[in-house]
C-alpha cells in the first residue's frame, strides 16, 4: 500500500511539473509577444507615424512627425527588427485571441516592409487633401482643455517649418523621378494652399483654438496664449504656406504630368498593383476588378430603372439624372439646414440600432461643416476628451443633394464609420488594433451600412432610395474607372463620362471624384470590394445557420475585432459560424 501511494505521489508530482512547464511555456510566449506589442506601440507614439491609420484623423501633439529619408530609414530598420523578433515567438503557445493579434500584427509589419520599397513619399498630396490641409484641419479634430494642450499646440506650430521643408524635399525628389500629379486634376490645387495665407490672424484656422479657450484660464494666461499663437501664425506658419505655395506653383506644377494613369510612369505598373493590394487587402488584378465593376454597374442600373418606372417618369435614364441634378427641390441653400437634416436622420437611426446590434458604442459624435470641404468622418482620439465627428460639405451645397443624405449619413455616422471606430476603441484588445484602418474593411462596412438602412426601414422616399442606389453605383463605377485610367489607358474624359452616365452625382462631384481617383490610385477600389465581401459573409452565415442566424450577433462579429484584412475577416467569420453549428 505504501509503495502504491509513493508511486502515485511521484506520478502526480511529475504530472504537475510537466503541466507547470507547459503553462510556463505558454506564459513565456504570451509575455514575450505582449512586450513586443508594447514596444511597438511606444515607438509608434514616439514617431507619431501609425501605419495604416486614417489620414483624416491627423492631430498635432507637440513636435510633429518626421518624413525625411533618415526617419523613413529608421522606421524601416525598426520594423525589420519586429519581424525578426516575431520569428522567435511560438504562435502555437499563444491563446486563441493572441493568435489572431499575432497574425494581424505580422500582416501589418509585412505590409509596412513593402511600403518602404515603394514611392508613397512621392505622393503626400491628393486632389482632396495633402500634408498641408491635414495640418490645417488638425485643430478641428482636437480638444483644448488644459495648458498642456495649448503648450503642445505652440510646439507644433513652431515645428511646421521643418515639417514643411521635409515634404517639399520629398516632392522635389518626386519631380526628379517623374512622379508628379496630372496637370488637369491639379490645376486649382494651389487654392488649398493659398486659403491659409490670410492677412488677419483672426481669419486663420490655426487661431480658432484661441477663440474658444476654457473659462477656467486666467485673463493673463489667455492673453499669453493669444499673443504667442498670433505671433507663430504670422511669423512662422503663414510664411511657410507661402513657401509651399511658391514651390507648388513655380516648381511642381511647371513639371506636372500629361499622362493620366500611374502605370504609365516609371515603375508605375508595379506601384499600382502594390496599391491595389494595400487598399483592398486582396491579390486581385486590375482586370478582375474592372470586370467585377462592369457586372455590378449593370446589376445596379436595373434596380435604378425600377424606381424610375415606379415614379412614372416620362423620359430616359439620362433625362431622369438631369432632372435630379437641376431641380432646386433636391438641394438646400442653407448650410445649417443641411446639418439639421443630417442630425435628424442620425437620431431616427439611433432609435433603431438596438434591434440590429447588441453592442452599441458609448462614444458620441458631432456634426460639423468640413474645414476643407467634402464629407467624411474623423474618429475620436480615444482619450475620452474628443468625440467622433461627421463632417459635411457646407461650402458647395450643389455637390450635396438631399436625396443622397440618408445614404451618406448612414455611411459616415451610424451604423457606419462612427460605429466601427468607436467600438474598436472600446473593445479590450491591443492598442495598435484600435486605430488600425484597412480601407476595404472600413469603407466596405460604410457601404454595407448604406444598404442596411434599407432593411432597417429608411429610404421611404423613392428619390432617397434612388440616392442610395446612385451611391452604390458610384462605388461600382470606381472599380471600372480607377482601373480604366490606371491600367487600361482610359482618358480623364472617358472616366468622367462613364461616372456621369451611371450615377446621379452632380457634375461638379463627378469631375471632382475622377480627379480624386487620378491622384489617389486604388483607394477608391476598397469600398465595393469590402462591401461585397461582407455581404458574402452574411449570406454564408445565413445559409449555414438557418434558423440559428441572428443578425445582431452577426453584426457584433463583424465589428468586435476591429479593422481586419478581408481574408482574416472571412476566416474568423467562418470559425464563428462553425462554432455555432
Amino acid at each position: 500500500m505504501t509503495i502504491k501511494r509513493t508511486l502515485l505521489t511521484v506520478t502526480l508530482a511529475t504530472s504537475l511539473l510537466s503541466l507547470s512547464a507547459v503553462n510556463f511555456a505558454y506564459a513565456d510566449s504570451s509575455s514575450q509577444f505582449n512586450d513586443l506589442l508594447k514596444d511597438h506601440w511606444q515607438n509608434a507614439n514616439q514617431e507619431q507615424v501609425f501605419f495604416r491609420k486614417d489620414p483624416d484623423a491627423f492631430r498635432m501633439n507637440g513636435e510633429l512627425p518626421s518624413f525625411s529619408k533618415s526617419s523613413r530609414d529608421r522606421r524601416e530598420k525598426y520594423n525589420y527588427s519586429l519581424l525578426t523578433q516575431l520569428k522567435d515567438i511560438n504562435v502555437n503557445k499563444l491563446s486563441d485571441k493572441e493568435q489572431v493579434t499575432y497574425r494581424l500584427f505580422k500582416y501589418e509589419r509585412q505590409a509596412e516592409a513593402k511600403s518602404y520599397q515603394q514611392i508613397d513619399h512621392y505622393y503626400p498630396l491628393t486632389y482632396y487633401s495633402g500634408f498641408h490641409s491635414y495640418f490645417a484641419g488638425a485643430p478641428a479634430n482636437m480638444s483644448f482643455l488644459t495648458e498642456k494642450d495649448y503648450d503642445n499646440y505652440l510646439i507644433s506650430l513652431a515645428d511646421f517649418p521643418r515639417y514643411n521643408k521635409e515634404h517639399i524635399s520629398n516632392l522635389s525628389e518626386a519631380i526628379d523621378q517623374g512622379h508628379i500629379h496630372y496637370c488637369e486634376s491639379f490645376k486649382d490645387y494651389h487654392k488649398s494652399i493659398s486659403k491659409h495665407i490670410v492677412d488677419n490672424v483672426n481669419d486663420s484656422v490655426f487661431y480658432q483654438p484661441i477663440k474658444d479657450m476654457p473659462a477656467k484660464f486666467s485673463a493673463q494666461d489667455k492673453a499669453n496664449y493669444q499673443q504667442k499663437t498670433a505671433k507663430l501664425i504670422t511669423s512662422t506658419v503663414i510664411p511657410e504656406y507661402k513657401k509651399f505655395y511658391d514651390f507648388f506653383t513655380k516648381d511642381y506644377m511647371s513639371k506636372c504630368r500629361s499622362n493620366v494613369g500611374i502605370s504609365e510612369l516609371k515603375g508605375g505598373e508595379d506601384y499600382y498593383q502594390y496599391l491595389i493590394e494595400y487598399y483592398t487587402t486582396t491579390e486581385m488584378s486590375a482586370d478582375e476588378i474592372h470586370n467585377l465593376g462592369l457586372d455590378e454597374v449593370a446589376r445596379i442600373r436595373k434596380e435604378m430603372q425600377v424606381i424610375i418606372d415606379e415614379l412614372n417618369f416620362k423620359g430616359s435614364f439620362k433625362d431622369f439624372i438631369k432632372y435630379l441634378r437641376t431641380d432646386p427641390k433636391f438641394y438646400t441653400d442653407d448650410p445649417r439646414d443641411l446639418i439639421e437634416k443630417a442630425s435628424y436622420i442620425t437620431r431616427k437611426m439611433a432609435a433603431q440600432l438596438p434591434k440590429w446590434f447588441s453592442v452599441l458604442p458609448r462614444q458620441t459624435f458631432d456634426i460639423k461643416p468640413a474645414p476643407n470641404g467634402g464629407a467624411y468622418y474623423v474618429a475620436s482620439d480615444g482619450s475620452g476628451t474628443t468625440s467622433g465627428t461627421y463632417f459635411l460639405d457646407t461650402q458647395d451645397l450643389k455637390s450635396q443633394p438631399l436625396y443622397t443624405l440618408e445614404a451618406l449619413t448612414f455611411h459616415e455616422a451610424e451604423p457606419g464609420h462612427h460605429f466601427q471606430s468607436a467600438i474598436a476603441q472600446e473593445v479590450d484588445m491591443p492598442e495598435f488594433r484600435k486605430t488600425l484602418y484597412h480601407a476595404a474593411y472600413g469603407e466596405g462596412w460604410g457601404l454595407y451600412s448604406e444598404r442596411l438602412g434599407k432593411e432597417i426601414g429608411f429610404y421611404q422616399d423613392p428619390y432617397s432610395n434612388f440616392g442610395r442606389l446612385t451611391y452604390e453605383a458610384w462605388r461600382a463605377c470606381r472599380l471600372v474607372v480607377d482601373t480604366g485610367m490606371h491600367a487600361k489607358g482610359w482618358t480623364r474624359q472617358q472616366a468622367i463620362d462613364y461616372l456621369a452616365e451611371n450615377t446621379a452625382l452632380s457634375m461638379a462631384d463627378v469631375i471632382g471624384q475622377i480627379d480624386r481617383y487620378i491622384s489617389w490610385p486604388a483607394q477608391a477600389l476598397s469600398y465595393k470590394i469590402g462591401e461585397i465581401k461582407i455581404r458574402q459573409l452574411r449570406k454564408m452565415a445565413e445559409d449555414k445557420l438557418g434558423d440559428k442566424f441572428n443578425i445582431r450577433s452577426f453584426h457584433d462579429q463583424m465589428l468586435k475585432n476591429g479593422s481586419l484584412p478581408l481574408a482574416l475577416l472571412e476566416e474568423l467569420t467562418t470559425d464563428w459560424v462553425n462554432k455555432q453549428l
